[in-house]
This record gives C-alpha cells, sequence and structure tokens, in this order.
C-alpha cells in the first residue's frame, strides 16, 4: 500500500470551477499578514489553512495558497489592516461580472470581505504541506 500524500491544485477559469474552489476552501481560516497583493504582476495571494474536504477526509488540515491572476484592484471592508494577527475565517468566493470586468468577492466571517477586480478568472488552488 503507497502511503503517498497528494496535494491538490485546482484551477478555475470560469463560474463552475470557482465554485469548486470555493467549497474546498469554506471554513478555512488566516490572518491579515497571509494576504497579499502584489500590483505589479496583478497578483493576489491568499495563504490559508483549509480542512481538505474534496478528498472527504475533513480531520486533515493542509497549508494552501489560493493565487489569483489578472486582478487589477483590490478593496477590503472591515478589515482592520494594520493587525497583521488578525484572525479571517473565509465563507465562501464568489463573483459577478461587470460590464467588462469580473468582481471576485472573498466573504469572510464578521462581515468582512474582500472585493477584487479582475479582467478574467484565473483562480489556483494548490496545496502546500499537511498539518
Amino acid at each position: 500500500m503507497s502511503d503517498k500524500k497528494y496535494l491538490a491544485k485546482i484551477i478555475a477559469v470560469d463560474n463552475e470551477g470557482l465554485q469548486m474552489i470555493s467549497a474546498c476552501c469554506a471554513g478555512a481560516t488566516t490572518n491579515v499578514a497571509n494576504i497579499k497583493y502584489i500590483k505589479e504582476n496583478k497578483v493576489f495571494l491568499l495563504s490559508i489553512e483549509r480542512n481538505k474536504v474534496e478528498a472527504g477526509e475533513e480531520s486533515k488540515k493542509v497549508n494552501s495558497i489560493c493565487k489569483f491572476d489578472f486582478v487589477s484592484s483590490v478593496k477590503s471592508k472591515n478589515i482592520d489592516q494594520k493587525n497583521p494577527e488578525l484572525p479571517l475565517e473565509l465563507i465562501a468566493i464568489d463573483y459577478l461580472k461587470n460590464k467588462e470586468e469580473y468582481e471576485i468577492d472573498l466573504i469572510f466571517k464578521n462581515n468582512a470581505h474582500i472585493s477584487l477586480s479582475a479582467e478574467t478568472i484565473e483562480v489556483r488552488l494548490e496545496d502546500q504541506n499537511e498539518i
């Protein structure tokens, strides 16, 4: 019997893929220090600790990176960015098509959210290691 650890890598380029990543990330935790927007590369990174729901192994926790490409701007609401240790729990990821751009919303507990404006939907959820 092989004891290989499979680390997930999910790439979303449409609503269906985004919903899959949202389901995998529901209940994931992070803090303000683990959220980065690299404006010159149009990349938004979110480092999370999540349950491995896609393998039916909810008891296993993994560190994952959720990477959003082609992001032109980021807005946040009800998140104290001066507090790097502020814990955040992700509830869902959703989007709206707004004229030529997509608005991808990261919805957290306690009415906190981050809104990303992107040219297209291109999101990767990549597991880093098991906890």
